[in-house]
This record gives C-alpha cells, structure tokens and sequence, in this order.
C-alpha cells in the first residue's frame, strides 16, 4: 500500500474540531451541547452584506483578479485608516481567509528548515502552515499565572539562530485573548529590527479590546515597515466565517510580488465572499458598537463565573473572544471528551476545545482549556451551570 507523506503524518490534528465526532454522537443521543469550542460568532452578520449576496444580478459568476477587487482593496484602506495604519491598494493582497494569508505568508518568507518564534498557547493552525511550508515554529512559553503576558526578550533571544527568519504573533491573541502593551510591540520591534527578522501578525481581533490601553499595530512600529506582514480577516468582525476572506498586507514589494505568485496559481479568491465582504465595510458604526458591547458582557458573564467554580481559575482577557481557563482536572484532553461521551446533566453538556492543541510540547496546557465566549448570556450561564456539575462528576478530578 502506498505511504502518505511524512508532512501529512506530522500535520496536527485540530484541537477545535478533533472532538466533532464524539458531539455528533452526542446529538444523535438526544443531547444539547453549548459549543464553546470554536470561534464561531452567533451575532448577526451585517445587514449590507446579507443584502449584498440577495442582490447580486450577475449574469456569470468569474474569476476575480488574483490580488482581490481594486474596489474592494480601495475601500480597505480607509477602513485601515480608522486604526492609523496608512496603506495603499496595493499594500493588500485579499486571500480565501486569514488562513490562506498565513499559509502564503509562509510560503513566500520560509524556506524548508527555516525557523519562526512563536509565544505560546498560540492558534493550533500556525503549526499546521509552518509544516505545510516545511518551516519550523520555536516556542516562548508564557503561563497563566502571569496573565500570557510577553515573555522576556532573553527567552527569545535563546531560540535566535542562524535558521531564524520571523517572529509570529497573534495581537488580540487567541487563545488566551491577552493584548500586547506598547512597551512589549516595541521590544519585538527591537528584536526584528536587530536580527532582520520578518514579523508576522495577526491582527484579526482588533476590534475586540476591552481595556483602555491602545491597539498597537505591527503597522504602527517605526523602521520595520519592510519586515512587517499583517494577517487580517473579516471572520471574526462581521461574523463571515463561511465567505473566506482575508487579508495580507505588506509594504515590501519585493514579498508582495513573491506572495501573489502563489496567488495566482490558486487563481482567485472567492467572488462572492468579496462582494458580501465590500457591502459589510459600509455596516453604520452602530453595527460594530452593539457587536462590542455585547462581547464585553459575555466577557464578564464568563470570567466571573469561571472563578466562582471552585479549583477554576481564569485571566481576565483583554481582547478577541477567548479565555484559556485552569481546571481542576488530570487531562484536559480526556475531560472535554468525557463531558462528550459520558456526561450529561439534563440532557446536556458542554464542547470545549483542550489547550494541549495550543502548545508544541503536548505535556502543557494539559489542565486548561480554550473557551470561546461567543454564545449569549443565557447559554453562557447555563454552560457555566453545566461546566460545575461536570467537575464535580469527572473521575480525573485533581484538588489544586
């Protein structure tokens, strides 16, 4: 029988949808189960765009250029402009979702072997993109007791060899939904700066920061303008999951030119993920105010009930929509499977995605776990409800 490749055997599988077969089974038991495992916003997406795909009177549905609409890159940059990341059309590149922008980032900037510093828990699919490009992701650890905050510029500078070539952050960070200071964008700045690093960031979140301290941008740090990649999508902040637009953006032209290479061989990006995206940049200010306000009392919703379960314990996220929680468990891995498979308390349950699948060593992260806050409040509080009867029946159960 033929081999599949060894890329395909080292390929992670995703800690967020690894356990869609034991919730299936559990629906097909008669089960609800809150879904708190993935980042999947139950807001509404804007009006314009909805009505944008209702609308759409085209005769034959084309390809687009292999950049993206000049129309829709126009209409980025004076939505960039709100955040004082001055840009021009051709600074963006739109790709089939922040994932692709990852992928091809990679592509262009690693070559087999090459090495980027990652803090960690990071989004499980950064590992997955570094093994497509056949590049290595080296990891700072941060921990919970100090909120995920930045690890010390010697931590990095210990993983800096000749094999270096980025340093990857995700700023609102998902997981752990930690924000990084003025003071921490500026030593990566130093950093990159010093070593000629490329510095990726993903910056899908910036609309969610609850705290009064500024977002800083990668695009906002002074002589680095050619090192910079910033990842976008909007995914996240127009609840568009399903259309598959994204967004890489540089200064350097020389990677732009090497990233729409692999543009062009996938052709084109989603035509009507494109128009919907377009007509959702002109959603009234009041669309994105609401969405934040909302976020904001999930938020707390969350957090407070969190640590109100004896032997949990959460930081306060500052951004994004997630929160990396400590339980009082042996396994995170065999917790959220068990709540699938052999618990229920009235009939329902909870999906959480295990934090194991955020780190490289898969002996961290093995009593936490990645809680997306993205269901209302009433869910919210029962899957809360839930959560404690479920640590109150588990057999792994471990007193802090």
């Amino acid at each position: 029988m033929p081999q599949i490749s060894q890329r395909a055997v080292q390929m992670p599988a995703s800690p967020i949808r690894k356990l869609v077969p034991l919730a299936d089974e559990a629906k097909r038991r008669g089960v609800k189960i809150y879904h708190l495992n993935i980042g999947q916003p139950d807001l509404p997406t804007p009006q314009e765009g909805l009505d944008a795909l209702k609308n759409i009177d085209r005769k034959v549905l084309e390809y687009s250029p292999s950049d993206g609409y000049l129309s829709l890159r126009e209409k980025l940059v004076g939505y960039y402009d709100q955040y004082q990341i001055k840009l021009s059309p051709d600074d963006i590149i739109i790709t089939t979702g922040g994932s692709e922008a990852v992928l091809f980032a990679f592509m262009s900037c690693l070559n087999p072997g090459d090495e980027i510093i990652v803090p960690e828990p990071a989004y499980a699919n950064y590992m997955a993109f570094a093994i497509s490009a056949g590049a290595v992701i080296r990891t700072v650890s941060t921990s919970i007791e100090e909120g995920f905050s930045l690890p010390k510029v010697e931590q990095f500078e210990e993983l800096i060899n000749e094999r270096t070539r980025g340093i990857l952050i995700c700023n609102p960070n998902n997981p752990t939904g930690y924000l990084y200071t003025r003071k921490e964008m500026n030593r990566i700045r130093d950093m990159v700066k010093k070593y000629d690093l490329f510095l990726f960031s993903d910056e899908v979140y910036r609309e969610f920061i609850y705290t009064g301290s500024p977002y800083i941008s990668a695009c906002h740090l002074e002589g680095i303008e050619q090192n910079v990649v910033l990842i976008d999508s909007v995914s996240k902040r127009y609840s568009e999951c399903g259309i598959r637009i994204g967004a890489l953006i540089t200064k350097n032209h020389r990677l732009r030119d090497a990233v729409m290479k692999f543009c062009q061989a996938r052709l084109s990006p989603p035509l009507i993920g494109q128009i919907v995206a377009e007509a959702s940049l002109d959603a009234p200010r009041e669309y994105m105010i609401r969405t934040y306000e909302e976020y904001i009392e999930r938020r707390n919703c969350l957090i407070d009930g969190l640590n109100k379960i004896p032997g949990v314990y959460s930081p306060i996220p500052m951004g994004a929509f997630y929160t990396v929680a400590r339980l009082p468990i042996d396994d995170s891995d065999k917790f959220c499977a068990w709540c699938l498979s052999e618990f229920n308390y009235e009939g329902e349950t909870i999906m959480m995605a295990p934090a194991s699948g955020f780190y490289t060593d898969p002996m961290k992260g093995r009593n936490e776990v990645r809680i997306a806050y993205v269901l209302k409040k009433a869910d919210l509080q029962r899957a809360l409800f839930i959560l404690g009867k479920a640590l109150e029946a588990y057999p792994g159960r471990v007193e802090q």
